[in-house]
């Protein structure tokens, strides 16, 4: 028997965007198969009638539905999609405990959880759901889609593979045998020091106060999740982040082994400067089929795509018709 614990939802509207008047918005929770009961916005298109096309979103890494996630799910949903931008197990307003944990096995349970709860909404078409993952959740949603063939569309947008970053490094500068142990021992050391101390040490959001000399993808990081433009109270990457011991997971595993068995659509969207886009471009090289696309941004660096930067490089207009084709 699948049961749901009790969350505590804000129910003042408390995102990093403005609300839309063409939408009409409410708090859902659903339970996923490991028994975390997740919170979600779901968005629906004002006067919307019939059973509809529907998009779970989640994304980035670290963040919240009130953050990009968000965005994406409310301008769909202007765009006559039903969607919802849920937080992750043991993050935001959803369950589980301890906090801040993180699996690559949980997340795609997530994902699967979000579709199982758009599959039997009364007014959702079950055969015409997609996902979206932003950043961290691109690679997870890419990962789903190896595995659950209900999504019948997939975007990710400046994917980001967490398992080859945790595993080797940014641009891949510890894959080697040296690095990867030194990074065991301390991760270990450190579940020996939260077992005695009985807590869970966290790893740390964005750097804060910056330092002059960080490198440009740590400074991207900062405008979006350190100022106005994103901050939010319940996200890891604005505050505190991750438990440190919970990311070992992702280094003991590599995403998209089954890539290339993906036959559903996937739209594969980056900009052209981000310091991650090496992530999509090698990915995509696993996908096999002619509904399978790369798409570049030019000028765009990394956090662009979680709010449009200052030049709205978020290419929504590419993302209705994407979804519009293989949703029908």
């Amino acid at each position: 028997m699948m049961k749901t614990e009790e969350l505590n939802l804000v129910t003042e509207w408390d995102k990093v965007f403005p609300k839309s008047e063409k939408v009409d918005h409410k708090k859902v929770t659903f339970a996923n198969h490991f028994g975390i009961t997740l919170a979600a916005d779901m968005y629906i298109p004002k006067n919307a009638t019939g059973k509809l096309p529907a998009i779970a979103v989640s994304g980035p890494y670290g963040a919240v539905k009130e953050q990009s996630s968000g965005l994406y799910a409310q301008t769909m949903a202007e765009r006559g999609f039903l969607t919802i931008a849920f937080d992750p197990s043991f993050t935001g307003e959803s369950g589980g405990f301890p906090r801040y944990m993180t699996s690559p096995d949980l997340n795609v349970e997530d994902f699967q959880a979000a579709v199982d709860f758009l599959s039997v909404q009364d007014n959702v078409d079950p055969e015409r759901i997609g996902i979206i993952g932003i950043c961290g959740w691109g690679g997870v949603a890419l990962q789903t889609a190896c595995l659950d063939t209900r999504i019948k569309a997939t975007v990710t947008s400046t994917m980001y593979d967490m398992t080859r970053v945790a595993a080797n490094g940014y641009f891949d500068a510890d894959d080697n045998k040296e690095a990867r142990v030194k990074a065991r021992k301390a991760v270990n050391a450190q579940r020996t020091e939260d077992f005695r101390n009985g807590t869970y040490a966290l790893a740390g959001g964005v750097v804060d106060p910056l330092p002059s000399d960080a490198p440009f993808f740590v400074k991207d990081y900062y405008d979006y999740y350190k100022t106005k433009r994103g901050y939010h109270k319940r996200s890891l990457n604005s505050n505190d982040g991750w438990a440190i011991t919970g990311m070992i997971s992702l280094s003991n595993m590599r995403q998209f082994h089954y890539a290339g068995e993906i036959d559903n659509a996937v739209l594969m969207i980056h900009g052209e400067k981000a310091h991650s886009c090496y992530m999509s471009k090698d990915a995509f090289m696993l996908l096999n089929g002619d509904n399978k696309e790369l798409y570049i941004i030019p000028g765009a660096v990394h956090t662009d795509l979680y709010d449009g930067g200052d030049k709205d490089y978020i290419p929504f207009d590419k993302l209705e018709s994407f979804f519009h084709e293989y949703l029908k």
